[in-house]
């Protein structure tokens, strides 16, 4: 198993990553404690062109900056004040393409991501949707800004791949106010997966 270069990282599709995001494995290293799951869905955000992106237009604030980082890097964002969403920078410096991760399947670490939780025993709600990921994994806002080929926060790659019969195809969950952007097909997911946070069939 190895760590997913920065070339896959670098391209210039960020939809196309999104879905070849699917099967790779998301680890963090925080505090001493190893936390891992497999990405099962995901959302592509197109940068300045994309009306549901934190940098539709070429908006740039503190909260977003770390969108317009080199290719590989970790964006993190707070949303509704508590979850902490964790996004792959794609594309090159300064074109802010985003991938927000929204569902993994846990692997590693699992007695650890309960701890994190709250929860008592492991079901789908542990790692569904993206602030359960940010929560089991340990990922705060302070990590934004991270290289994913460094220690803290990396994605493996052990070669697991899905057939186009097993990805699913959607628009995107939570961006109605995005207009006709809100429709595109944007989101990926592998279907049947109890972790999937929205539709998965």
């Amino acid at each position: 198993m190895k760590k997913v270069p920065l070339s896959f990282y670098e391209r210039n599709n960020v939809v196309k990553i999104a879905e070849e995001l699917l099967g790779k494995i998301v680890v963090t290293n925080l505090d001493g404690k190893v936390t891992s799951g497999r990405i099962v869905e995901t959302e592509a955000y197109a940068g300045i062109t994309d009306k549901a992106s934190h940098s539709f237009g070429g908006r740039r604030t503190a909260r977003n900056e770390h969108m317009y980082s080199a290719a590989g890097t970790a964006y993190i964002y707070i949303c509704y004040g508590m979850h902490q969403m964790l996004n792959v920078v794609t594309n090159k410096k300064e074109i802010p393409d985003a991938i927000l991760i929204r569902a993994i399947e846990p692997l590693e670490g699992i007695e650890i991501m309960l701890d994190r939780t709250g929860k008592k025993k492991l079901d789908k709600t542990l790692t569904r949707g993206p602030g359960n990921v940010g929560k089991s994994l340990g990922i705060f806002k302070h990590h934004s800004g991270l290289f994913l080929l460094d220690e803290q926060i990396y994605l493996l790659d052990d070669n697991t791949k899905y057939s186009l019969k097993e990805i699913g195809i959607s628009k995107r969950i939570g961006v109605e106010s995005a207009g006709t952007d809100a429709l595109l097909p944007y989101r990926f997911y592998v279907k049947g997966n109890k972790y999937v946070s929205g539709k998965n069939s």
